[in-house]
């Protein structure tokens, strides 16, 4: 047999093909190439299930790779093609045989879940290869070897083949820039990346044979067959995390779409900088992408997980998703198994929940704020911790601490520690957050929650830290307002407890230069901050003041307003200087009087 020819070519299906193709890696083509062969040995299988044909005994796909001769091979001992299915389905370009495949066995009820819903995918083999042969023999009885060559052009060539056992060899003749492919460690990289979980046995075939995939992974199996060790195991291994995930969702839905795949919370601890996931995306064990925004809702991709989901609708690259009502179903069946752990947890273990928040507070709060029905099924389980290391769901804080709605927060316990000590010394408490997302999620709360507000401990006083007001203090405070100038007010106020002097900065104004900051703006600095210096007239230091001479009360007074600054921001350059040497004299002064 020998047979010249030109390929039949539909440009309006190829340009997609090629057109997306040119913007992926290039070693896409293993993929393709080794799913195909997989699919190979599954309609071989399906057929023999049927009676219509026999498996080997050893059913599997083999990769190798000749430096000298400058080949990769693609092997399988699969269905095979003759002649006609060639010309078919190889020189037809646009023609698919899966969907050949189907069609002839459409009665099959499960014939969807060998088939999958790709294009043939041959053709990304010329993105490496200056020459493709196939080297093929069918499984039907008195079939004849048959082998095609192409250089990439339209033009190939048809004639006897050497194989003598069914299946396909797809030989590919690696061109000048695509030399990594014939390097073992690169073969197995692209291979664990695309081929880890593929339904049929993988060997690349080395300096030593090594089978590549698992071909049962994790998320086939039922929740109920799979123990905590083989959760933390998988996510080991697949992820290359060595630290415990805090606890997983493992998810198996048959109705109204095939749905597998397991979800795990790794541990976050509240830093944004920790919070890029990754979610494998699979169809049919076939690796398509990590963190595919139209299956995985954004807040979800702070997980780390896998996805299996056969009847996403893909193109023929098997990479790019295509428009559908079915991907909507799929990102709101995930947010929904999402969501149900997190009520569940809190419902029936709350203890633990608290346990875990520190690493899922940040995920959620996030996904209220990303994610409607996220927030419409979690925002009653969003709990705060307090200054007194308690947990509260908001209003479960609201009855306890704050009847009037306004909540107090710390963002900085150890700056704010002045401010805390004198809310603990009155009964009172405050919310901590003091992550990175927490300043957008506090306008998100207000919003969210009617007649709310929220002000951090240094904005203002607390109505029940106030006394009865005693005294003139108007020429202290003038001296006062004279050293913290203009953008700050200055006032006596008789606080029943807490330290001489307390310095509170303007709520608003703080937020708008904290969310300048936090989105880049850069407009942090075009608002001066205006803060408030608050004399606690209950203190006998401010007391004291209106009796010394007026060098140690200017000093004084200097030094109380430094500190006061110093639980807001820290003092830098020549005014932390003169901080330290007006300690020193106040210190020397203090050593005068004990002689005295």
């Amino acid at each position: 047999m020998q047979e010249k020819g030109t390929l039949s070519v539909n440009t309006e299906n190829l340009m997609p093909i090629i057109k997306k193709w040119l913007y992926s890696d290039k070693d896409i083509f293993l993929r393709e190439l080794v799913s195909n062969a997989c699919d190979a040995i599954s309609k071989l299988d399906k057929l023999a299930s049927m009676g219509q044909a026999s498996m080997p005994q050893s059913a599997k796909v083999e990769i190798k790779a000749d430096k000298d001769g400058g080949t990769l091979t693609v092997s399988d001992n699969g269905l095979g093609m003759t002649a006609d299915e060639v010309r078919r389905y190889i020189n037809q370009v646009a023609f698919s045989g899966a969907y050949d495949f189907l069609e002839k066995f459409e009665e099959q009820s499960d014939a969807h879940d060998i088939i999958g819903h790709f294009g043939l995918g041959f053709y990304s083999a010329f993105m490496v290869a200056e020459k493709v042969v196939i080297e093929t023999l069918s499984y039907q009885p008195g079939a004849e070897a048959v082998r095609w060559e192409s250089d990439g052009s339209s033009e190939y060539e048809l004639s006897s083949g050497s194989r003598t056992v069914p299946g396909t060899d797809i030989i590919l003749y690696i061109d000048g820039d695509s030399k990594e492919f014939l390097e073992e460690a690169r073969l197995r990289s692209v291979l664990l990346k695309y081929c880890a979980f593929l339904p049929r046995p993988v060997f690349l075939c080395g300096e030593k044979e090594e089978q590549i995939n698992d071909c049962s992974p994790l998320w086939l199996k039922k929740p109920a067959e799979c123990t905590p060790e083989e959760y933390k195991a998988f996510y080991s291994k697949v992820f290359a995390d060595f630290s415990e995930p805090l606890f997983w969702i493992h998810l198996n839905v048959d109705y109204p779409f095939n749905l597998k795949g397991i979800l795990y919370f790794p541990r976050l601890s509240g830093r944004m900088d920790n919070m890029q996931g990754e979610i494998k995306l699979y169809n049919n064990q076939v690796y398509v992408a990590d963190n595919i925004k139209e299956v995985i809702p954004e807040f979800l991709m702070l997980l780390k997980g896998v996805i299996d989901c056969p009847d996403m609708p893909l193109n023929v690259s098997r990479s790019f998703l295509q428009n559908d009502g079915t991907l909507k179903k799929i990102r709101d069946h995930i947010t929904k198994k999402v969501s149900d752990r997190l009520c569940g947890m809190f419902d029936s273990s709350r203890e633990e929940y608290e346990k875990c928040w520190p690493d899922i507070g940040v995920f959620i709060k996030y996904g209220c704020m990303r994610e409607e029905k996220f927030c419409e099924r979690i925002y009653n389980d969003v709990i705060f911790s307090d200054i007194n290391g308690d947990y509260y769901t908001l209003s479960e804080f609201i009855d306890k601490y704050a009847p009037d709605k306004k909540i107090y927060y710390v963002t900085n316990p150890v700056q704010q520690a002045g401010y805390i000590r004198l809310f603990k010394e009155n009964g009172l408490s405050a919310v901590i957050l003091d992550g990175v997302i927490d300043q957008p999620f506090v306008n998100f709360l207000e919003s969210k929650e009617q007649g709310l507000t929220m002000a951090r401990i240094d904005a203002d006083i607390a109505n029940s830290l106030k006394g009865e007001a005693q005294g003139d203090y108007s020429s202290l405070c003038a001296q006062f307002k004279a050293i913290a100038g203009e953008n700050t007010e200055v006032s006596a106020q008789p606080l029943k407890a807490g330290p001489p002097a307390i310095l509170l900065t303007d709520e608003q104004t703080r937020r708008f230069r904290d969310m300048s900051k936090y989105y880049g703006i850069g407009m942090e600095n075009a608002m001066p901050g205006k803060h408030t210096l608050v004399l606690n007239s209950q203190s006998e230091l401010i007391q004291a003041m209106d009796h010394l001479e007026a060098d140690k009360r200017q000093a004084l007074a200097e030094q109380l307003y430094d500190l006061a600054y110093m639980t807001s921001e820290p003092l830098t350059g020549e005014r932390m200087d003169a901080f330290l040497k007006r300690s020193a004299a106040l210190l020397e002064e203090l050593a005068k009087l004990s002689k005295a």
